[in-house]
């Protein structure tokens, strides 16, 4: 089962499960996500996982399952900021509503956790897991939060829970409507010929880790106990991006980029160590930026 299965990276955890030959079962309430992004056999109960009554009885009618993906979730930084309730009532109620299920199907759950908006400003870089969680917004502290959830659950029931704290995730079906996702964002106005603003003035960095590779690493995680950074362990500015963005399509190009400080909540600076997920989980990442950001433009702008 996989909640938030229509979305950019559960959709990809979709593709991975029915390519490999297994049934996958989507939770997903469609508020960010699409029924498009899932091949026309796939199952989609269409729920919000924060709706205790509805995740219930869920519980009681699924066939057996055999693992939990866990995707869903509030993912906005600057949406936690402005609705922190809303982002805890998701992230973490919602986390414990999954959970219950899993229990009740007595099944793993892998959970699709954040790096850098828990390790906050002042982390070492890269970071390891070890570090110290200092969260800057609410959407940090609430996948914090709801991480401990799930340590409490794994030690209580003996099933063996996942945490796979991403990077920035990008690559093909990531929206470019928002305010997160600066990969798709960029592609969207790039490809429409609206201008672009680079916020903290094109040098925060980030680490960067293609759908693809993030959708192995959770099928990976499915079962082992622990948690682990799924990144590329290389820093990428917001600068970098927009070059590699505008590569694609010089011809459109703006003159130059607005430039505005960062806002609420927002890092300045993010890279995770990913060497125990290599170490235990025997993934790394397979695709660099060089590759992925121009590719993922090019699928997002239909080139």
């Amino acid at each position: 089962m996989i909640t938030g299965g229509a979305g950019f990276i559960g959709s990809h955890v979709v593709d991975a499960v029915v390519q490999r030959g297994d049934t996958a079962i989507v939770i997903d309430d469609l508020s960010k996500g699409l029924r498009s992004n899932l091949a026309a056999d796939v199952e989609l109960i269409e729920t919000d996982i924060a709706d205790r009554d509805a995740i219930t009885m869920l519980s009681e009618t699924l066939p057996a399952i055999d693992a939990i993906v866990h995707c869903a979730a509030q993912a906005s930084v600057v949406l936690s900021t402005e609705d922190p309730t809303r982002d805890l009532i998701v992230n973490i109620a919602g986390t414990i509503n999954v959970l219950e299920i899993a229990t009740r199907h007595a099944c793993p759950l892998a959970f699709a956790s954040t790096g850098g908006a828990i390790y906050g400003e002042t982390a070492p870089r890269p970071t390891p897991e070890t570090s110290t969680t200092e969260p800057g917004a609410p959407y940090g502290a609430s996948k914090a939060a709801a991480e401990i959830y799930i340590q409490l659950w794994a030690r209580q029931t003996g099933l063996a829970h996942s945490i796979c704290r991403l990077g920035n995730v990008y690559g093909p079906r990531q929206r470019g409507d928002g305010e997160a996702g600066v990969v798709a964002i960029f592609a969207t106005r790039l490809h429409d010929r609206e201008p672009i603003t680079l916020y903290g003035f094109g040098e925060p960095t980030r680490d960067y880790v293609h759908v693809a590779d993030v959708a192995t690493a959770l099928l990976k995680s499915v079962g082992t106990l622990g948690t682990f950074n799924i990144a590329t362990g290389i820093e990428t500015s917001v600068r970098e991006v927009y070059d590699l963005s505008c590569s694609v399509f010089p011809e459109q190009v703006p003159a130059e980029p607005a430039l505005a400080p960062l806002r609420s909540g927002e890092l300045s600076a993010s890279c995770l160590d990913p060497s125990h997920a290599a170490t235990v989980l025997g993934w790394s990442s397979t695709i660099p930026v060089e590759t992925g950001i121009p590719s993922t433009v090019r699928s997002l702008s239909g080139r």
